[in-house]
Parts: structure tokens; C-alpha cells; sequence
């Protein structure tokens, strides 16, 4: 049950596009969590289709670490294409992310997404970030088992892009 009038989103945080508004006792069903359990992947009952809502703003009944962890696909849109010319730099442990702007129309624009894996204190997190800009950075440390590492999109208020993978340095 939602405890609170929250958002619904295509993806396990606030960085990804509004899918649904959800109101103080709206129900629906959980079939997928992020793999930390604080995003929930549901179906509102009133609703034909899936969407995220933070599991800080609804009541569940029963162990939400015995649901599946979920990867939901985003919605694809082909109105823009994907940035280009994307590069990353290290200096340390600071990682810079930069690339081409995509023009989109005022109306249409988001911005761009960055899901990235990067090494903090020892483990892979997994992230997701807005920005507005053309240029990111992650402090990334280099004592984690396995590969930090990223996708890029534009985002515009009908989905995202294809990815464009980042060349982590």
C-alpha cells in the first residue's frame, strides 16, 4: 500500500522519467526489487503495466529481499539519436565523462542518463545519474574485483536513446 503520494519512474531512482503518479493508499503488486531493495518494481492496480516506486513510500507485506531483483527495459524513443563522441578520462581516481550535445526541441529535452558501476570503498555500486550537462565526474577507486563501467543516454520526455557504452579508462 502506498504510504504517501510518490512517483512512479521507468528505472530504480529519481534520475529516470516520471512513468506514473501513485496516491496515499493506492495498491499493487511487487514483482522485482533493485538489488539493494530500497526501488520496487510494481504493478499498480490501476494500471496495465509496471513502474518503480521507491520502497521508502509504500507499505509491503511480507520480505522484500525473497523478491527477484529486476532489470526493467527502458522506453526506447527514436526521436533523438544517442550523444556522440563520448570520452572519459582518469586522473586517479576521478573519472571525467564528456560528449557532444544532442539537440532536442525545448519541449522534448531531459537531458542525459548515466548508468555507471563504479568502485567506492572496496565494491561495484551500481548508479544512476541526470544531468543536464555534457561533462560528469565519478570518483572511482581501482581496488574493486571486477570492471567499473557506463552507458549513456539522451533523454527525451517520451524514453531514451539507444545506449552509448563509455570507454572507462
Amino acid at each position: 500500500m502506498v504510504l504517501e503520494q510518490a512517483n512512479c519512474r521507468y528505472g530504480p531512482g529519481t534520475a529516470y522519467l516520471y512513468a506514473h503518479g501513485l496516491y496515499e493508499g493506492d495498491h499493487g503488486e511487487v514483482n522485482g526489487r533493485n538489488y539493494s531493495g530500497t526501488w520496487l518494481w510494481i504493478k499498480p492496480d490501476n494500471l496495465d503495466w509496471h513502474c518503480w516506486v521507491a520502497a521508502s513510500v509504500v507499505e509491503v507485506q511480507g520480505d522484500i529481499n525473497t523478491v527477484i531483483v529486476h532489470r526493467s527495459q527502458l522506453p526506447y524513443s527514436s526521436l533523438y539519436g544517442p550523444p556522440g563522441n563520448v570520452q572519459a578520462r582518469r586522473d586517479g581516481e576521478k573519472v571525467a565523462i564528456s560528449w557532444q550535445a544532442v539537440w532536442m526541441t525545448d519541449d522534448d529535452y531531459r537531458g542525459y542518463l548515466i548508468e555507471a558501476t563504479i568502485c567506492q570503498n572496496g565494491n561495484l555500486v551500481s548508479l544512476a545519474v541526470q544531468t543536464d550537462r555534457t561533462v560528469y565526474e565519478f570518483n572511482d577507486q581501482k581496488n574493486c574485483n571486477g570492471a567499473s563501467g557506463g552507458r549513456l543516454y539522451s533523454v527525451e520526455k517520451h524514453g531514451y536513446s539507444d545506449p552509448v557504452d563509455i570507454p572507462w579508462p
